[in-house]
C-alpha cells in the first residue's frame, strides 16, 4: 500500500467531491454529502498516516514525483515529514467539524440559488489546497498552493460571510495574502537562477545548500518572511485577522485560522531555515522580538474586544507569537514544541471560534459579548464546553496546548531568555481575557430574554466534544504526537546549527555554538 500515491488520493478525493457536491440539486444531500466525503477523506488519511515509519532517516515520506513544466524547471513533488503530516491530519480532522457545524449556517437560502452547495463545496477545495501546500517539496508547487488557498477562503467570507462589512473584510485579506505572495514569487523565481535550474530545479532539495553571499541570502530570506508573516499572522501585518474572523462564517474561521495561517509558521520551518540558515541567523533577534511583540499585543488587544470573534483573532496573533519564538530560538525543544504548537492551536482557537458560532446563533446573530450574561444556567453544557476550551487556550496541565506552550517557553529560554521571560506574560495575560470572558457571558443573573436559550443539541456537542477529546488524550499522552514533529525539528535546527557563530541547542539537554 506504500507505493500508493496516497498524497494525490488526499486532494483528488475532496476536489472531485466538491464538483459532485456543487450540481447535486438537493441542499440537504449536498450537505450530506459533503460530510460523507470529508470523513472518506479522513480515514484515507489515517490509512496514509499508518505508513508513515518514525525514525526512519528520511528527510520526506510518502513521496511522489513527477516532470511538470520541465521548461522551467517545476515538478508535482509531494512528500511529508512528521511535521507536515500532523498538519495534514489536523486539517482532515477540522473538516467534517466544521462542516457539521455550518449545516445551518445557510437555512432558508436554498430557495434564493445553489448557496448551500456552493459554501460545502468550496470547504472541500480547500481541503485539497490545504493538503497540498503541507506536501509541496516543490517550492513552485509550494507557492501555487499557498496563492490557490485565497481563492475558496475569498468567496467564503465575501459571499457567505456576517454584516455589511464583510466584503471589505474578503478584499483585505486577500490584498494582504497577494501583496505578500507576489513578494515571495520575486524570491522564488530569483533563488531558481541562482540554483541549478534544470528539469527539477525548483525542488527544495535541489535548492538547499548553495552557498549563497550573505547579502543575496537575507533578501532572499525577507522576501520569503513576509509572505510567510502575513499569512502567519505576525504584528504588524496581522491586521486583516481580526476583520476576517468578525465577519467570516464559524467554520470558515476554524479553517483560515487553525489550518491556513499554519502555512505561514510550517514555511518558515520547512523553507526559510534550510534554504536560508545564515539570514535566519542573522534575523532571529528582530523576528524572536516581533514575536514577543505579537504575544503581548495580541493578549492586550484581546482583553479590550467586544466583538468575540475579534477577542478569539487577537488571541491568535498572540499564540502565534509563541509558535514563532520556538522557531526562531534555535533548540530541538522550541522547535518541537512550535510544531505541535501548531497543532494544538488549531483544535483550541478552533473550538473557541465554533463555540463563538454557537452563541451568536443564539443570540439572534450578535457576537458581542456585552449581549450575553448568566448562561451557565439554561445552557450548562454550553458554558461547561466554553469553559474546557478555553482553558485548553490558556494552557491548563492536563490539556494538549500546555505540553506545547510549556516545551516552547523551556526551550527557547536555552538561547533567548530575557525575550522567553517577557513573553511569559502572555501566559497570564491569556488568564486574564479567556476568564474574563468565561465570567462575563456565563455568570451573573440571567436577563429575562436569555432565560429560554437552548442548550447544545447533539450535533452541537459532536462538533466540539471530539476536539475537547483529542486535547484529553493529547494533554495525558504527547508522545505519539512528539514523536511525529521530535525528528523534522531535529534536523532543521541541525542545519542551523551549522551557521558560524549560531547559538543552537541541537537537543533537548546539550548546547552547542558553532
Amino acid at each position: 500500500m506504500t507505493d500508493l500515491p496516497w498524497l494525490t488520493i488526499l486532494m483528488v478525493v475532496p476536489l472531485v467531491g466538491s464538483l459532485v457536491v456543487a450540481i447535486l440539486p438537493s441542499a440537504e444531500t449536498a450537505k450530506q454529502t459533503a460530510l460523507g466525503i470529508s470523513l472518506v477523506t479522513l480515514a484515507l488519511g489515517v490509512v496514509a498516516a499508518a505508513q508513515f515509519q518514525t525514525g526512519s532517516g528520511e528527510q520526506f515520506q510518502l513521496v511522489e514525483e513527477h516532470s511538470w513544466i520541465p521548461q522551467f524547471g517545476v515538478s508535482y513533488a509531494l512528500g511529508v515529514d512528521g511535521i507536515a503530516l500532523t498538519l495534514i491530519l489536523l486539517a482532515l480532522v477540522l473538516t467534517p467539524v466544521c462542516l457539521l457545524a455550518a449545516w445551518n449556517d445557510l437555512e432558508g437560502e436554498a430557495a434564493s440559488g445553489r448557496r448551500v452547495q456552493t459554501y460545502f463545496a468550496l470547504m472541500l477545495v480547500l481541503v485539497t489546497f490545504m493538503v497540498g501546500v503541507f506536501a509541496a517539496t516543490d517550492v513552485f508547487l509550494f507557492y501555487v498552493f499557498f496563492e490557490a488557498m485565497l481563492i475558496p477562503v475569498y468567496f467564503m467570507i465575501g459571499s457567505f460571510g456576517r454584516g455589511e462589512r464583510r466584503r471589505y473584510a474578503a478584499i483585505k485579506f486577500l490584498l494582504y495574502s497577494l501583496a505578500g505572495g507576489l513578494i515571495m514569487l520575486a524570491g522564488v523565481i530569483y533563488l531558481y537562477i541562482l540554483g541549478p535550474r534544470g528539469d527539477e530545479g525548483f525542488l527544495i532539495d535541489n535548492l538547499t545548500g548553495l552557498g549563497l553571499d550573505p547579502t543575496t541570502e537575507r533578501w532572499l530570506f525577507i522576501s520569503f518572511f513576509i509572505a510567510l508573516a502575513v499569512k502567519a499572522p505576525m504584528f504588524p501585518v496581522h491586521t486583516w485577522l481580526p476583520d476576517a474572523a468578525e465577519h467570516a462564517p464559524a467554520g470558515t474561521s476554524v479553517l483560515l485560522v487553525g489550518v491556513l495561517d499554519k502555512v505561514g509558521t510550517f514555511g518558515m520551518i520547512a523553507l526559510l531555515l534550510p534554504l536560508f540558515p545564515n539570514a535566519s541567523v542573522w534575523a532571529a533577534p528582530v523576528v524572536c522580538a516581533l514575536a514577543v511583540i505579537s504575544i503581548l499585543y495580541g493578549a492586550i488587544l484581546a482583553i479590550g474586544q467586544e466583538d468575540l470573534m475579534r477577542l478569539v483573532a487577537y488571541t491568535s496573533v498572540s499564540h502565534f507569537g509563541f509558535i514563532v519564538l520556538g522557531i526562531f530560538a534555535f533548540t530541538a525543544t522550541s522547535t518541537t514544541g512550535a510544531s505541535f504548537y501548531m497543532f494544538n492551536h488549531g483544535l483550541s482557537t478552533g473550538g473557541l471560534f465554533l463555540l463563538g458560532g454557537m452563541l451568536a446563533a443564539r443570540g439572534g446573530g450578535s457576537q458581542r459579548i456585552d449581549d450575553f450574561t448568566g448562561l451557565v444556567k439554561p445552557t450548562p453544557m454550553l458554558a461547561g464546553f466554553f469553559l474546557i476550551v478555553g482553558l485548553s487556550a490558556l494552557g491548563l496541565p492536563g490539556l494538549s496546548p500546555f505540553v506545547s506552550e510549556f516545551l516552547v517557553l523551556v526551550g527557547s529560554f536555552g538561547t533567548q531568555p530575557s525575550l522567553t521571560v517577557l513573553g511569559t506574560l502572555g501566559v497570564v495575560l491569556a488568564a486574564l481575557y479567556i476568564l474574563w470572558t468565561v465570567q462575563r457571558i456565563f455568570t451573573g443573573p440571567v436577563p429575562d430574554e436569555l432565560a429560554d436559550t437552548p442548550d447544545l443539541d447533539i450535533r452541537e456537542r459532536g462538533v466540539i466534544a471530539p476536539l475537547i477529546a483529542i486535547m484529553l488524550v493529547f494533554g495525558f499522552y504527547p508522545e505519539p504526537a512528539l514523536e511525529l514533529v521530535r525528528e523534522p525539528a531535529q534536523l532543521t535546527v541541525a542545519e542551523v546549527a551549522q551557521v558560524p557563530n549560531a547559538v543552537v541547542i541541537a537537543s533537548g539537554d546539550e548546547g552547542s555554538a558553532s
